[in-house]
């Protein structure tokens, strides 16, 4: 089997890369800003709720995650499909990392822009939404990219829970060929296939964002 046709047969567990990864920013993007908004902005007992639910994602290793759900949650009735468990396990763990970066930009933002809103006779909700949000997710835009990658990489755990992803069909022409040093450096390859336009989409948005704020800051 030539190194084209090992890398055609892995990308026959496309989908369910795909699946995982476009399901796992559903849970991963909300998450992350709503956490690290919720974490700047609470005090006391709710900061520390929250902080202790982020870190409870960033800390837990992945793959102990995803067995504990997968394979615990039926003993007390609660029954997901592999699917559900990897986006929900990956976008969480992807969103608290990236929650700290929504905490960061929203804490090096100038307080005057706030208060200026204020002064014109905004709500709090209204400047954080229109005008503190927007900011720091510009700010955030390579961030949010580097962890979408990181989650693509990610989702090359979810073959332990069963699920045919590109990682599980290289497991299994592994097997087949005995030849696991062309099947895995086609994985690599595979990857790499969807990673990098991704990195590109997110130079040209970063890029985009900074010749925009470049006209902003010269009127």
């Amino acid at each position: 089997m030539s190194f084209l046709d090992t890398l055609m047969r892995i990308y026959e567990g496309f989908g369910i890369t795909a699946i995982v990864t476009v399901l796992g920013l559903l849970y991963a993007v909300p998450f992350a800003l709503f956490a690290g908004t919720l974490q700047h902005f609470s005090t006391g007992a709710s900061r520390w709720i929250v902080t202790a639910i982020i870190e409870f994602w960033r800390s837990s290793p992945v793959i102990v995650l995803l067995y504990a759900f997968y394979y615990s949650l039926p003993a007390f009735g609660i029954y997901l499909s592999g699917i559900t468990v990897g986006a929900m396990v990956l976008g969480l763990n992807t969103g608290a990392y990236g929650s700290q970066s929504v905490r960061a930009a929203l804490q090096a933002l100038d307080r005057g822009q706030c208060e200026a809103g204020l002064a014109l006779g905004m709500s709090r909700f209204d400047v954080l939404r229109l005008v503190e949000l927007p900011q720091a997710i510009a700010v955030m835009i390579p961030t949010f990219v580097n962890e979408a990658i990181q989650l693509i990489k990610g989702t090359a755990l979810v073959s332990l829970i069963t699920l045919t992803d590109m990682t599980f069909r290289a497991k299994g022409l592994s097997e087949l060929s005995y030849n696991p040093a062309q099947i895995y450096s086609a994985l690599l390859v595979a990857y790499l296939i969807i990673c990098y336009p991704v990195t590109i989409f997110g130079r040209h948005l970063h890029a985009s964002h900074g010749k925009t704020r470049g006209r902003v800051d010269e009127l």
